[in-house]
């Protein structure tokens, strides 16, 4: 099997989104080279011990199992974060609370919070763009926290304090910042048992109350975390932002916004308290 034989595989995942760029992973993967080397050397040949693991993970992926899984991590922000089953694997949509976050709040000290931390992404994200931050992360997973100091471990970005608990309940500090991308899905949604998401864990994916019930509690919840004007910023689904502002105003926050993603679809919103 030469480089291209292999890239021609990626007509063979028909139940993918992204075939292509799901080929190439595990390709480089098993060469262990640069996407570059794909398309620089395609007459190249792949060792027979190559050409049977890259076998391997093609039909695991024909069987759904998430890309990330198969080679152990993915790509968030400028990070290579390593993921397991314990966790939701980390969307580039998500990076979106990121980019909010360096937009709006000054360079200089803050304290910022991560709620359901999972691999750690958005907090370990923050803490390489901003060191100086102050910044906790919760998760209720022991595995995940887990998983999260060792990403933070692997990436040298040791000031981010993982804590065990749900959501707010390990925090005794008050904030600039709150984020989280909370568990969002209907429980009846049908997309539940497609694609990647049959792999992560339910608890991750899906709330009560149409999959407002998270975020409801935390909107309700956060007030006494937040310092005079802080803010509290979700990632929803795409037809659930008028909701999310709906609950904000009714709790008395104000400037309440809602921020787009590149497809155009309603992907976060936030708002802060009175100050």
């Amino acid at each position: 099997m030469r480089v291209k034989d292999a890239l021609a595989c990626a007509q063979s995942l028909t139940d993918s989104d992204s075939p292509r760029a799901d080929i190439e992973t595990l390709l480089m993967w098993v060469l262990n080279k640069p996407r570059s080397y794909l398309y620089t050397w395609p007459d190249a040949d792949l060792s027979s011990a190559q050409a049977e693991q890259f076998g391997e993970l093609i039909e695991k992926r024909r069987q759904g199992e998430p890309v990330a899984h198969l080679v152990g991590f993915r790509d968030f922000w400028t990070l290579r974060l390593a993921v397991s089953n314990a966790t939701l694997i980390p969307r580039p949509e998500t990076e979106m609370l990121v980019e909010w976050a360096l937009e709006h709040l000054p360079s200089t000290a803050q304290s910022v919070a991560d709620l359901g931390t999972g691999t750690g992404a958005i907090a370990l994200a923050l803490a390489s763009e901003r060191p100086n931050w102050q910044i906790i992360a919760s998760d209720r997973i022991p595995d995940a926290i887990e998983l999260a100091r060792r990403n933070a471990l692997m990436l040298n970005l040791p000031q981010v304090d993982f804590r065990l608990g749900s959501w707010l309940e390990p925090l005794q500090e008050t904030f600039h910042l709150i984020l989280s991308n909370p568990p969002y899905i209907d429980p009846q949604d049908p997309h539940l048992d497609k694609g990647d998401v049959r792999f992560e864990p339910r608890s991750a994916l899906v709330a009560d109350e149409k999959g407002l019930a998270d975020i409801r509690w935390i909107i309700t919840q956060a007030p006494p975390y937040l310092v005079s004007g802080g803010w509290l910023v979700f990632e929803h689904g795409f037809d659930q932002a008028a909701e999310v502002r709906a609950i904000f105003e009714a709790q008395g926050y104000q400037d309440v916004f809602t921020r787009q993603d590149l497809s155009g679809h309603d992907r976060i919103t936030g708002a802060r308290t009175p100050h």
